[in-house]
């Protein structure tokens, strides 16, 4: 058991220091390994099998929607780029140029893709000429490169991967349906995949995204009390394809303009799922997205029939992502390491389970033990996935509702800001200049303006006691 204390113990209690417990479960259960290139990871098995798993999900989703996938370019040239002033301007401070090829110098620079508005621009140029080229709704499943300057893996990376999705259409409420209809697809996602709830709303202008008419986002809570935006869906409305001259002949046999959207999630979403159910014992994985759902670990596996007895048992089990932990470690080192991993399901199989013809069920999300015969194991399984599942997401809404503080004078908000880690309800009167006071004082920034929750809890602005307009879910954010 020496062992099984001494890697239990390599992680960092989240009491004690939050970013260091998170930074100690992505090492520890060998999600990334860093790379020689500052600010960009490598991606290990276990943390790609996430984000397969993850993709694979979405797409379907994606494709039920009528979406298709693409494959775009990875170089931008700076004539195309510039064309959109608002959305050069809002990625300029993170662009990463290619200058030379070979020993020559370019006589245009390249962009790497930060976001690929402006390719998909080009494209919908040459391909849509009438109404009835529209809509096109595209994707693609890429790397893009950001040159940010503070890096976190998950978090925050200069490259990282994401599916970036770009659809054109004939009218601006068809442009706005889709881009609701893909928030929606992502939230739902996030609640029956990943087991976390989120909030949806409207950013507000000063933090939508550069040159988008209307940015939606989905905010989820971290353990910590600290936002994280898990996904963007926007309406570019027909000002891009204004930049690009974009048009078609429409069914008035005029010459139209386009309405643009484009929405995206990326391996951020792996930060969100350590973050909303860690422990200190590592990952919590949600059953629905877990890479290996259930853990054989064969106890005392010398012996025998052990082994044989466990591999049995994983062919019973053939219907959920299950492997045997057949290495040549301890048992104790074993269920420390599956614990780490977040495997949400433990099966123990000794030489008394076997003669007694039952094994024994450990979960990961509570500990709780049972045993179970080993013809019933196959149906007890599914049965214990699935509610691990379902308590896995009441645990986590339960945590978001009780993290929701209401402000009605500034002096409480501050107060909440300092003392209260999670979101802030408060109204504001719609001017930014409130919205930097808030930032410049708290740190904290506004989030989303909520679909569903829009009750005005004061009829004054929370910052400058002017009328408000608009109820804002604010907090400290990743």
């Amino acid at each position: 058991m020496a062992d099984n204390k001494k890697l239990v113990e390599a992680i960092t209690s989240m009491e004690e220091d939050f970013a260091q417990w998170y930074t100690d479960v992505v090492k520890k259960a060998e999600l990334i390994e860093y790379s020689s290139v500052k600010g960009c990871m490598i991606i290990l098995p276990a943390g790609y099998a996430l984000w397969e798993n993850i993709q694979r999900q979405l797409d379907d989703r994606f494709k039920a929607t009528g979406v298709e996938n693409v494959a775009m370019p990875l170089f931008i040239p700076e004539s195309l780029l510039n064309k959109e002033k608002d959305h050069v301007e809002g990625f300029a401070p993170e662009v990463a140029w290619v200058t030379h090829g070979g020993m020559e110098k370019l006589q245009e620079r390249l962009c790497i893709r930060p976001t690929s508005e402006t390719l998909f621009c080009d494209l919908y140029k040459n391909i849509v000429h009438s109404y009835r080229d529209l809509p096109k709704n595209y994707n693609q499943w890429c790397s893009v490169v950001r040159w940010e300057k503070t890096t976190r893996p998950f978090l925050r990376s200069r490259e990282f991967l994401w599916q970036e999705g770009h659809t054109i259409h004939e009218t601006y409420d068809d442009a706005e349906e889709r881009t609701i209809m893909m928030l929606n697809v992502y939230a739902d996602f996030c609640k029956e995949v990943l087991a976390i709830p989120t909030i949806k709303g409207r950013k507000t202008d000063k933090e939508k995204f550069a040159g988008a008419e209307a940015t939606y986002t989905i905010e989820a809570m971290m353990h910590d009390g600290k936002a994280l935006q898990s996904g963007t869906s926007h309406n570019f409305g027909d000002g891009v394809a204004k930049a690009y001259g974009i048009q078609f002949t429409g069914r008035d046999n005029k010459l139209n303009t386009p309405y643009q959207t484009s929405w995206g999630m990326s391996t951020r979403i792996i930060g969100a799922l350590i973050m909303v159910h860690g422990d200190n014992s590592g990952l919590v994985l949600p059953p629905m997205i877990a890479p290996t759902q259930i853990v054989i670990v064969p106890i005392q596996q010398k012996k025998d029939g052990v082994l044989e007895a466990a591999n049995r048992l994983k062919d019973s089990l053939k219907d959920f992502r299950v492997k045997v932990d057949d290495s040549d470690r301890s048992p104790g080192y074993k269920f420390s390491e599956q614990e780490m991993r977040g495997f949400p399901l433990r099966i123990e199989i000794g030489p008394r389970d076997i003669e007694n013809g039952e094994c024994v069920f450990v979960r990961r999300d509570n500990a709780e033990k049972c045993t179970v015969k080993l013809d019933e194991a196959p149906a007890k399984a599914k049965e214990l996935l699935e509610t691990i599942q379902k308590e896995m997401y009441e645990r986590a809404e339960a945590h978001l509702k009780s993290s929701i503080f209401d402000a009605r004078t500034y002096d409480e908000f501050k107060d909440i800001a300092e003392n209260k880690p999670g979101f802030i309800r408060a109204v504001w009167c719609g001017d930014e200049e409130c919205e930097n006071i808030i930032k410049a004082d708290t740190t904290v920034t506004s989030r989303c303006m909520p679909f569903d929750d829009t009750e005005l809890i004061s009829d004054k602005c929370v910052c400058c006691g002017k009328p408000a307009k608009h109820l804002v879910y604010w907090g400290k954010a990743y």
